[in-house]
């Protein structure tokens, strides 16, 4: 069927007033709906309040290894064990012991930051918005720099182990943040195959890098722990917010 010129000017516009690199089919197309929510732990759900940099310098000066407050900043969101074994191979000459040291001191870390976390709480406004996250039909995940018997005495004592899908730990990955394997895991673990439809949150620096590197949909940055706004700021990120308890209206509004 032929089209008169008046009606392929009309054509020509309507396909001229479409976003860059869109063809009318994928206009036409609705986005994906998010369908999974990584959460990181220390900062983030739990309040951060320097137990843990505090244990770290603790546990390296007990073990002999000189580190400073602002080496062990730079870590914040990392992995914990990779942090020890980082420190160790770089202060102290290769030999056999290296290796016991290095679990020496993290093994004295663990203990001190077990101490400290006996009676931790949530975050204010936390509880409240994991319970409508999940009434709003997505899936929680947690991603954590804290080795598996840390997370399960925090998530035992806070009776969080049902209401996430997904749990991974350091221990569960060979690198961690930067690195996006954690996030991978969980996705894997929750049965959720698209990037479009993740959003990874986290209070730290290490935290938005990974969700960048993993290429998630939403990559949102919370300064309820370690980093100020910002500093959040300044990395990768489609949102800030002061904390989780405003991640539900985020969600709804902007995915």
């Amino acid at each position: 069927m032929k089209i008169s010129r008046r009606q392929s000017l009309g054509l020509l516009a309507a396909a001229a007033s479409l976003p860059a690199g869109l063809g009318r089919a994928a206009a036409q197309t609705p986005a994906r709906k998010i369908k999974l929510v990584v959460l990181d732990v220390g900062g983030t759900l739990i309040p951060d309040h320097g137990e843990v940099p505090d244990a770290m310098l603790s546990a390296f000066k007990k073990g002999g290894v000189a580190v400073t407050p602002a080496e062990i900043g730079e870590w914040r969101g990392a992995s914990k064990i990779g942090m020890v074994r980082h420190f160790v191979e770089l202060r102290v000459k290769a030999s056999p012991a290296r290796g016991k040291l290095t679990e020496s001191i993290y093994g004295d870390f663990s203990t001190q930051v077990s101490r400290a976390y006996a009676d931790v709480q949530p975050i204010a406004g936390v509880e409240q918005a994991i319970a409508e996250i999940r009434s709003m039909g997505l899936l929680l995940a947690a991603t954590t720099g804290f080795d598996r018997p840390l997370l399960e005495q925090v998530f035992g004592r806070l009776k969080w182990r049902d209401q996430f899908v997904a749990t991974v730990t350091s221990d569960d990955v060979v690198d961690g943040r930067p690195a996006p394997f954690m996030i991978f895991h969980a996705m894997e673990t929750a049965h959720v195959n698209a990037m479009a439809e993740i959003v990874v949150v986290g209070d730290t620096p290490l935290d938005l890098q990974a969700a960048h590197n993993a290429g998630s949909r939403g990559v949102v940055g919370v300064y309820s722990g370690a980093a100020t706004k910002e500093r959040l700021e300044r990395e990768p990120h489609t949102h800030i917010l002061p904390s989780v308890a405003q991640l539900p209206k985020l969600l709804r509004d902007s995915f």
